[in-house]
């Protein structure tokens, strides 16, 4: 393998590592936030229906744990990437340069929804409850 191909593929792996953190932070929010937010909005009948059409929430629902675990090592995985490939050389070719910075930027900022979402999802799931306990 030449430098060139090293370099985009060290981009590649960064963006994928981000969508992969955005599909296991976005279960978070649908096991938990999702739930609690058309419970809140007086939609137990929507929920109802929901659960019944898939099942696999309730699962989810049951298992937060162990999805909000897996969800946190694969955002840490994906951060510690991010953080690796900050400064990483992009190509010299000015097409392939502007592709490697837009990649760069898209990555960042699916981090950061992913980060977002997985914080939402907290709430909705360990903060909320306990507070409603007080």
């Amino acid at each position: 393998m030449t430098q060139q191909s090293l370099e985009v593929t060290g981009g590649k792996v960064s963006a994928w590592s981000s969508w992969v953190a955005l599909f296991a932070s976005s279960g978070t929010l649908v096991c938990c936030a999702l739930p609690a937010l058309l419970v809140a909005l007086g939609a137990g009948a929507a929920l109802s229906m929901l659960v019944s059409a898939v099942p696999g929430l309730v699962w989810l629902s049951e298992y937060k744990g162990l999805v909000f675990g897996v969800a946190g090592v694969m955002l840490g995985l994906s951060g510690v990437l991010q953080w690796q490939n900050r400064f990483a050389p992009c190509p010299v070719d000015p097409a392939l340069r502007q592709a490697c910075l837009r990649t760069r930027k898209t990555s960042a900022r699916v981090y950061g929804a992913s980060l977002l979402l997985y914080t939402v999802g907290g709430w909705f799931a360990f903060v909320q409850p306990w507070l409603q306990d007080f």
